[in-house]
Order: structure tokens, then C-alpha cells, then sequence
């Protein structure tokens, strides 16, 4: 009788390790992944646009840009970045402005200089170029300055966005100082597609 108890507990300890070692081999389930929004364009893009800063250098189109200098535009509860990007090539036409902002999709456009003739942000709609824009917004922002800017450290500006087809732009700006408002810069601008621009941080990144 002793001997048949014996024999019958060995038999459940051998089944309770066979249980242990098959649980112990069985692979730990995985971490369940986080979930992405799969229009964000950090996902498609070399770098993060929102990170950008005076010495890094993007590439976009085969051309390389470098970061000199960058305004930290503050309005309310929103802001935005413009950074000042140089082909380094000593051509006018090879210095531009980047800027970036949410709003609430994360937007970058490519701004060049309108040397054209004169104009003011005071219609609706406004054709340059054979392109019609409509304005969008008018507002006044406080910014911050960073690296080379051509401005001071800190300011004020008034901006009128008009948009146009096909992903362009047209922006007017003029800052604000101690003798007024001053001249209307007038830029034109192309939106930058997810995916095209490649970004290189700078050694201190």
C-alpha cells in the first residue's frame, strides 16, 4: 500500500515538471505595438522636420540645404518654426526659409524670395505669376530668434498667408520694431511632399 502511494505521487511530480518545463520553453507573447498615426510623416521621412535647428542640413531634391539659423514664432496657443536654409553656393536664389508647423497635420513648405513687382496683403485673392492665391490668415506673432536670422533676438511680426493650387503658397511678413511696422516681405512657397526631405543634425545634435 505504502509502495503504491509512493509510486502514484512520483507520477504527479513527473507530470507537474513535464507542465513546468513546457510552460518555461513556451515562447513570452509579444508586447502589443503602440499605436502610429500612419499619416505622420516622421514615418516616411529621414528625421523629424519639428527638430530642426541651426546647423543641421536637409536634403531635398538632390540639392543640399543647410540650416544657419532658425525663428521660433509663438501666436496664442500655436506655433511654428521658420528656418533660414543656404545652398551655400553665393547665389541669392540658393538662400530660402523652411518652415514647419501643425495645425493639425505636420506641414513643411520651401519658401523662395518674390522679386517681382510690388504687392500688398490687401485683397482676398491675389494672382502672381498667372497663379491665384486666397488669403487664408492674417495675424501678429511673437518669435524668437536663433543662430543667423538677420533679426534680432526677439520681436514681433505680422504675417497674411494666402494658399494656392496644386500645394503652393504665397506668405507676406513684416516685422515690427521700435520705428513702425516695416516693408512687406513677400515669399512664394511650394509644399514639401511626405517623404522628400531628408535631414543630416548637426555634430552637437
Amino acid at each position: 500500500m505504502i509502495i503504491a502511494l509512493v509510486l502514484v505521487g512520483l507520477v504527479a511530480l513527473a507530470v507537474v515538471l513535464v507542465l513546468l518545463l513546457r510552460r518555461l520553453r513556451r515562447p513570452a507573447p509579444a508586447a502589443p505595438r503602440t499605436p502610429r498615426d500612419p499619416f505622420d510623416p516622421g514615418q516616411d521621412t529621414a528625421g523629424d522636420p519639428r527638430l530642426l535647428k541651426a546647423g543641421d542640413m536637409v536634403e531635398y531634391l538632390g540639392e543640399r540645404l543647410f540650416v544657419r539659423g532658425s525663428l521660433r514664432l509663438t501666436e496664442g496657443g500655436f506655433s511654428w518654426s521658420e528656418h533660414f536654409v543656404d545652398a551655400m553656393d553665393g547665389t541669392e536664389s540658393g538662400r530660402r526659409w523652411l518652415s514647419v508647423e501643425e495645425d493639425p497635420d505636420l506641414e513643411v513648405f520651401l519658401w523662395s524670395e518674390y522679386r517681382g513687382e510690388e504687392l500688398l496683403p490687401n485683397q482676398r485673392s491675389l494672382t502672381v505669376e498667372g497663379v491665384t492665391y486666397h488669403r487664408t490668415e492674417h495675424g501678429t506673432a511673437a518669435y524668437r530668434s536663433e543662430g543667423t536670422t538677420g533679426l534680432g533676438a526677439e520681436g514681433r511680426v505680422e504675417y497674411a498667408d494666402f494658399e494656392g493650387p496644386g500645394g503652393r503658397a504665397l506668405s507676406f511678413e513684416r516685422f515690427l520694431g521700435g520705428q513702425g511696422r516695416g516693408t512687406w516681405e513677400v515669399s512664394l512657397g511650394e509644399r514639401v511632399p511626405t517623404g522628400t526631405l531628408t535631414i543630416y543634425p548637426g555634430g552637437d545634435a
